[in-house]
């Protein structure tokens, strides 16, 4: 099975830390993982899980625990592009209740979910915890910096389990009891790995005065349309950036966890498409998100520990490609002790040119696989109906009740007044430009 998953998730090798964690899983042991952001501990944890699943059994046999509803929705993609037949579903804040029961009704082998509202399934008896044997706490310790101690701890409780698997990507001192962890086996590739990607360059940039905002400007202007995260360390800074960008005319994507979660994950698809180049947010966006070829990281504001700066710079020069990492500073600010190597000075144009505008635009449609729609129907409909060809379409993410589509921006206007009175599925269907 294992050289069929590889081929379809087009992986030639695992690498040494997955391999490690393999083996490992066919220990009785817990397993603690330490791994860096970006070095595939999905997969690592994935493989262990999948290797004690049993076909026979009818109910979910692995337990997924996750800080964040993009990072459940991230396993929950791999596990399926991995093909093994298994069922998987994942549960978050923001989703639907009453959906997430019917599903659950049909139990999956792997069931994803963050604390809360795993705690409330649990606690309103949605699913049985009797067949549960494996537990994964993922990104644990940035569970716990969140909070979410007293949920994972009930949740624990329900729970009979054979193995417990923990990753972070932050050495941890004290694993807290409610854990159940005994005895584990340690894989540590914190220290294995670099500090920061192979390919990563690190810039700085220098600001007149306390007030960093027209330099952020500058440099957003000469890096152009090449796909760029700039990190705060306040949601308050990302909406007074945002505004100084709107007040450019410069697009732009926001993201932070006082959003509204479908404003979350509609920022995140805009950005993944290219219908936005930029994206600016809090470091709930350093690790565990789904957005490949990022080529520039801004620290707007500078990273309090040298953990948030790996984290952040993780998100670039991934998988063997290059990036750049940019700090910027004021006059009263100095590079951080935790950084040895000494950055480029990046010098800015003296005048500013907004970049380009983005390739692509993009349509929600008002629905998605629970309404039995997907990629192949939308694809139908805007070549067909909507006249565009094939390269004038870009990507294409179905939702449970939603989905996006990126259309070539030259073509938005004439597309959407032709497939405004459209059927997909003998439904009308609401389509329009996305917000």
């Amino acid at each position: 099975m294992l050289g069929k998953v590889l081929e379809r998730l087009k992986i030639a090798a695992l690498n040494k830390m997955q391999l490690e964690a393999l083996e490992a899983g066919k220990k009785e042991n817990d397993i603690i993982l330490l791994s860096p952001t970006g070095s595939g501990k999905t997969l690592g944890f994935l493989l262990p899980v999948l290797l004690n699943f049993e076909k026979n059994i009818i109910g979910i046999q692995a337990l997924v625990i996750v800080p964040s509803r993009e990072l459940g929705l991230q396993i929950e993609q791999v596990f399926k592009s991995m093909g093994t037949g298994f069922k998987v579903n994942c549960c978050y804040g923001g989703h639907s209740t009453r959906t997430e029961k019917d599903n659950l009704r049909y139990p999956p082998a792997l069931l994803i979910g963050t604390p809360g509202r795993l705690a409330y399934h649990i606690h309103h008896a949605n699913f049985d915890t009797s067949t549960i044997t494996t537990l994964v706490l993922d990104e644990f310790d940035k569970a716990l910096e969140f909070g979410f101690q007293e949920d994972m701890s009930f949740i624990i409780q329900h729970l009979k389990l054979k193995k417990r698997i923990l990753t972070s990507a932050t050495e941890m001192k004290v694993i807290p009891d409610f854990t159940g962890v005994v005895k584990p086996i340690q894989l540590n590739y914190l220290q294995v790995s670099p500090t920061q990607p192979q390919g990563l360059k690190l810039k700085i940039v220098k600001a007149v005065g306390k007030d960093k905002q027209e330099e952020l400007f500058g440099l957003i202007c000469k890096l152009g349309t090449k796909p760029t995260l700039v990190f705060c360390n306040h949601r308050d800074a990302v909406e007074r950036i945002s505004e100084l960008l709107k007040n450019k005319s410069l697009s732009h994507g926001i993201f932070h966890g006082k959003m509204e979660q479908d404003d979350r994950e509609r920022a995140l698809i805009k950005f993944r498409n290219g219908s936005h180049h930029i994206l600016i947010t809090t470091d709930l966006a350093s690790r565990g998100l789904d957005i490949p070829d990022i080529e520039n990281i801004i620290h707007y504001q500078l990273p309090h520990t040298e953990d948030v700066f790996i984290h952040r710079n993780g998100r670039t020069a991934r998988m063997n490609a290059t990036g750049t990492s940019y700090l910027i500073l004021s006059e009263t600010e100095h590079i951080p002790p935790f950084i040895k190597e000494i950055p480029i000075e990046e010098k800015l144009p003296i005048v500013n040119t907004n970049p380009q505008k983005a390739r692509w635009c993009t349509i929600y449609i008002a629905a998605g696989k629970k309404d039995k729609i997907n990629k192949v129907d939308i694809v139908g409909l805007l070549l067909q109906k909507g006249k565009l060809q094939k390269d004038e379409l870009g990507l294409i993410e179905v939702l449970d009740y939603s989905s996006y589509a990126a259309v070539d921006i030259r073509k938005i206007d004439s597309v959407i007044t032709l497939i405004k009175n459209e059927k997909i599925k003998n439904r009308k269907i609401k389509m329009e430009v996305s917000i």
